[in-house]
């Protein structure tokens, strides 16, 4: 099978698939009562209760309610967020964000690292590099993540006061914040990133201001996550190094980097790659622990308190949204599949 048709049959799979998350999601609500429906799937706070129930049909048969949520969901409408008083929609636009910032300067540092060190420790298997590197990452996974954040907060904010917690110092929230309010703005949101937004409008510090408050959520994330990676490189790397393939090219007189870049390395990467896509799809849905230590506006801080104020409205949107996120983080995995293995294809 050719890559094109590869793709083709990939992507039509998405479809069959997200309908299935929206049916599962769609499962969980009918647990409650068509008024209790209704509160959740309020686009507006103060709605009378009966208007909903009649507009969004939740006293008619369960595949009229599943049509009509349908019809809801497509056109961005995931009810109201109690807790935050936003539509949900617009929470998730908002703070998303915050979540994807530290995912992208934490996730490329992981994967490549960790792949990096995985590939040595594997072929320098038990020599000082490798029991460093494995007692390391048994070191980093055993690590929970709120004691980390708390004592490196500890460390660096409360004992040498180098940082604040949240996204930026005052200083830069405020200048955020008066250009809001201002007649003519002067600060100018692009993309949502704060680092990327500041650049644009020509603002260096904030972009340093925040790239400072970035380094140690990122830090607990690195330590803790890249520690999986590392493992689990190292293990498939050893097992790529036996196979009568490598051993082959190794009896053929082929050097050391070409035996381990060309023939065992492109093997070993497999579940690498599985581990990377669900890692990063997980870390894109909201890193609840992480951000709550820090202060980070993200979605794992609202799902946080969405939780917490039993606000089912966000808990329901933000479960469809990670949802959607599996879903293409998968797809994009199955790519890369096929781009380092070819032979995947013809499965």
């Amino acid at each position: 099978m050719g890559m094109r048709a590869f793709l083709i049959r990939r992507i039509l799979l998405v479809i069959p698939t997200l309908v299935g998350v929206t049916l599962l999601i769609f499962a969980v609500l009918q647990f409650f009562s068509p008024e209790q429906r209704a509160v959740i799937l309020m686009s507006k706070p103060g709605a009378n209760i009966h208007d909903v129930v009649r507009e969004f049909g939740l006293d008619q048969p369960v595949w009229v309610q599943y049509a009509n949520w349908m019809k809801q969901i497509l056109r961005g409408d995931l009810g109201w967020s109690n807790s935050i008083n936003m539509s949900v929609k617009d929470v998730i636009l908002t703070r998303w964000p915050a979540t994807a910032e530290l995912v992208l300067f934490s996730a490329p540092i992981i994967i490549l690292l960790g792949i990096y060190l995985g590939i040595k420790s594997a072929v320098h298997r038990d020599k000082p590099l490798d029991h460093a590197t494995r007692v390391a990452s048994i070191i980093g996974w055993s690590l929970p993540s709120f004691w980390f954040g708390t004592i490196l907060l500890a460390i660096f904010w409360g004992g040498l006061h180098w940082i604040t917690r949240g996204q930026l110092t005052t200083d830069a929230t405020l200048y955020i914040d008066l250009s809001k309010a201002a007649a003519t703005p002067y600060f100018f949101k692009y993309t949502g990133f704060v680092t990327i937004d500041s650049l644009l409008n020509g603002q260096l510090w904030i972009t340093l201001d925040a790239i400072e408050h970035l380094i140690l959520p990122a830090a607990v994330l690195i330590v803790i996550q890249i520690a999986l990676i590392i493992r689990l490189m190292r293990s498939s790397m050893l097992e790529s190094l036996n196979k009568p393939f490598v051993i082959m090219a190794r009896a053929k007189g082929l050097a050391q980097n070409e035996v381990i870049n060309k023939h065992a390395r492109r093997t070993a990467l497999i579940p690498a790659i599985t581990m990377s896509g669900l890692l990063i799809a997980g870390m894109l849905n909201g890193l609840v622990i992480t951000e709550t230590i820090f202060g980070i506006p993200g979605l794992g801080n609202w799902a946080a308190t969405a939780a917490i104020q039993l606000d089912i409205a966000a808990v329901l949107g933000f479960a469809l949204f990670s949802g959607v996120i599996f879903v293409f983080s998968n797809l994009i995995v199955d790519i890369l599949y096929a781009y380092v293995d070819p032979r995947i294809r013809l499965d």
